[in-house]
């Protein structure tokens, strides 16, 4: 049975009414995000034709996401996240308002669009693994999936509705109008975190810095097998669809000759397919997996991008816009998804920091390379080519599949603190652990085994080293090594255990025997006579 069905549906999670408030006003602000954006690529279009220009306006704003989402995935696991959204928000509504004034004036270029666009990138990338990561402190644990499916459908309500507006907009009373609506819509969404009734952070002993935070989300990434087939699927998907994004705005305009409202309504075609997809998405998950479903979008993707080629009619290219609307939210679902499930709590903004890295790089690098096919093969060309290389691409990618995401990642708590003889300042370290086991020659290799998959959840909460030996005057005494860079760290890595990784845990304790429990050291290092 699914989340969505054991929970109450898909739309369970908005009878939170604090999921339901700040899922409004952020439908509300992205639809404003949108009408800028609309407005901001319609005017590079007045300011250049070239497409790489064009595509620069993509690139601007995906490639602080790709710079910084990661240092924004560790300022939201260590600081108040209500507080950072509002003064990120403050960020966004300021760079509107700079381009409200320009546009009034008629002082902005090529090269004050792009900075803007950069700036408002940073903004999104300090927003994005924030907005994700506070899903859990919003709604019970079984409707988390049901609520990310929701804020990706919110994302494409505003999609359908901000771009059609911003281009009306833009056509009727100019850019400043545009981007004074996008103003307001931010100031609606600081009312609502205001509002929130968040409890404040407990002062935590063990609380990590920055630096501490960065190495060990790395660290996690690093270790974490699942979390790899996520990215690596991402990336190949993202890389070849970007083509549509990064040439949508010539399309409209040079291929099918449209004007500003009409790339406004295309845009909003895309948001309404969104729509349609995520209303039928429960029962898609019930036909197909997670692998079919992103296969699916990757086909849709390349047919639309390969009939936009052809330049179709204008009704027929809203059609088929509507197409790439449904495969759009079913990859995105479908991967995000992917990626909540599997990533703990402790370091559920530095996954998803890593995830929306990965997914803007592909983007920018993507925008910036179909830019510059554009100059050589032309719109068509390079549309085709994305088309052909997407559809082979998925169907390769499709033997890599996505993890279950089915473990319970929830604090198991059940790993003793360490015994010690005085107490031990935090930054003491590095720390060695050693845990000696008697394992019967004939279970050797299955607890070998057993161990290795054991050294992945090590690795993700902490450690930086680990190995296995064996006593060579009893081969049956085997340690297990492992190095923590500080005591802190390792008081941390007993907390991070989640409940599957104490089921892994207590597989590899099975192949145990004798009459005590396996014998567990620490050591700390000490300075040499002398050191300072």
């Amino acid at each position: 049975m699914s989340a969505a069905k054991s929970s109450g549906g898909s739309f369970a999670p908005l009878a939170q009414p604090v999921f339901a408030v700040l899922w409004a006003a952020t439908v509300l602000g992205n639809t404003g995000s949108f009408m800028r954006d609309v407005a901001s690529s319609w005017l590079m279009t007045d300011l250049s034709a070239s497409p790489a220009a064009v595509a620069m306006v993509q690139a601007a704003g995906t490639l602080p996401i790709f710079l910084l989402a990661i240092p924004a995935g560790v300022l939201t696991d260590i600081l108040d996240r209500r507080k950072f959204l509002i003064a990120v928000q403050f960020l966004l509504a300021s760079v509107s308002l700079t381009l409200m004034v320009l546009a009034h004036t008629g002082m902005l270029s090529i090269s004050s669009l792009i900075a803007l666009t950069f700036v408002g990138g940073i903004g999104a990338a300090l927003m994005g693994p924030t907005w994700q990561a506070i899903v859990p402190e919003l709604v019970p644990r079984q409707d988390v999936k049901s609520a990310v499916a929701l804020n990706s459908l919110g994302i494409n309500i505003a999609r359908s509705i901000g771009p059609a507006a911003g281009g009306l907009l833009l056509a009727a009373f100019g850019a400043g109008v545009t981007y004074g609506a996008d103003v307001a819509s931010y100031l609606v969404v600081i009312a609502a975190l205001v509002w929130w009734p968040r409890a404040k952070n407990a002062n935590d002993a063990l609380a990590e810095g920055f630096f501490g935070a960065f190495r060990a989300g790395l660290r996690y990434t690093r270790a974490s097998r699942p979390l790899h087939v996520v990215l690596v699927r991402a990336a190949i998907f993202f890389a070849f669809a970007s083509a549509i994004w990064a040439l949508l705005p010539l399309v409209a305009r040079q291929l099918l000759g449209g004007d500003a409202s009409f790339y406004g309504i295309l845009l909003g075609a895309v948001g309404a397919g969104a729509i349609g997809g995520a209303l039928v998405m429960p029962k898609l998950r019930e036909r197909f997996d997670a692998d079919g479903l992103l296969l699916g979008a990757a086909v849709i993707t390349a047919l639309v991008m390969g009939a936009l080629a052809l330049a179709p009619p204008k009704w027929l290219a809203i059609v088929i816009l509507l197409f790439l609307g449904a495969a759009w939210i079913t990859a995105l679902t479908t991967l995000n998804g992917a990626a909540q499930s599997i990533l703990p709590n402790w370091v559920r903004g530095r996954g998803l920091a890593v995830y929306l890295t990965v997914f803007n790089g592909a983007m920018t690098a993507g925008s910036i390379g179909w830019g510059a096919v554009g100059e050589a093969a032309g719109i068509q060309g390079t549309l085709l080519i994305g088309a052909a290389g997407l559809l082979v691409a998925g169907l390769i990618m499709h033997r890599l599949k996505l993890p279950a995401g089915d473990a319970d990642m929830v604090p198991s708590n059940h790993w003793p603190e360490p015994l010690v003889a005085e107490p031990v300042a935090h930054d003491r370290g590095p720390v060695l652990i050693l845990i000696e086991y008697h394992v019967e020659k004939h279970h050797r290799t299955a607890f070998l085994h057993a161990l290795d998959e054991l050294s992945q959840e090590r690795r993700r909460d902490g450690a930086y080293g680990w190995g296995v030996t064996e006593d060579s005057a009893d081969p049956q005494k085997l340690v297990e090594w492992f190095m923590v860079e500080s005591w802190a760290e390792h008081l941390r890595q007993h907390k991070r255990v989640s409940n599957a990784d104490a089921d892994l845990q207590g597989r590899v304790l099975g192949y145990h025997t004798g009459p005590e429990k396996p014998v567990v050291r620490h050591f700390l290092t000490i300075n040499r006579p002398g050191a300072a």
